[in-house]
């Protein structure tokens, strides 16, 4: 079998968000579709690891942002990267309660999806939640988020508990590139770091002492040689 294959499934990129009694919790995801119109119904894949897994199985709710093309990689680096069992990761962002109870993202948000979960089915290292959308607005108009751009031209990774997780493959390069340790980022000096206003053609070495992870935010002593 050819893993190759699978490359090409289109995905977006979104906000999960859940809450456990008064705690709340949200990580990133790409295994979103919509199952039905009449009534309107979406299914997600979330891993078993995750602590927003935990949320909706015991809550049985959960919301969807749907975020923008421009979003920022550290903002969903907070959400993707970072546990919620270390951090609280609505530290400094803009959300609001829902009608659910769920909590729903505003920043970098162009509509959210609020849901109750009416099935779920266990699939290997994933839960597929299949639920009802109860309330749904549009926040602001904009071109959503695709998982193809943001590892493309965004250069963004992916959580190894993602269902979509593939290692990424360096390729020989005049320059050296590094790897985040942490989160897998891969700074490439062709490439640069437009989040962190990084010019193309810098070596690794040549980054300022105070220049982090625009994923994570990881320090340089973070980074290894790929």
């Amino acid at each position: 079998m050819n893993p190759k294959a699978l490359y090409s499934i289109g995905y977006g990129v979104y906000l999960i968000t859940s809450k456990k009694g008064d705690k709340l919790n949200g990580q990133t995801a790409n295994a979103l579709i919509q199952v039905t119109a009449e009534p309107p119904a979406i299914a997600i894949g979330i891993n078993k690891q995750n602590l927003t897994h935990e949320y909706i199985t015991q809550s049985k709710i959960f919301a969807v942002s749907i975020l923008s093309q421009d979003t920022p990689l550290n903002f969903i680096g907070q959400f993707g990267f970072k546990s919620g069992r270390d951090i609280n990761k609505f530290d400094g962002v803009n959300f609001k309660i829902g009608l659910t109870g769920a909590p729903i993202v505003l920043d970098n948000t162009l509509g959210y999806l609020e849901v109750k979960v009416t099935k779920q089915m266990e699939v290997g290292t994933h839960t597929i939640f299949v639920g009802e959308v109860v309330e749904a607005d549009v926040l602001k108009d904009g071109v959503p988020m695709s998982y193809a751009y943001y590892h493309q031209v965004k250069r963004g990774p992916t959580p190894k508990t993602a269902p979509t997780y593939r290692k990424e493959e360096v390729k020989s390069a005049t320059a050296a590139k590094y790897q985040c340790k942490i989160c897998g980022y891969l700074y490439d000096p062709e490439k640069g770091d437009s989040d962190g206003g990084i010019a193309p053609g810098i070596p690794f070495e040549k980054l300022p002492d105070s220049w982090t992870c625009p994923v994570c935010g990881a320090s340089k002593d973070q980074f290894e040689k790929a």
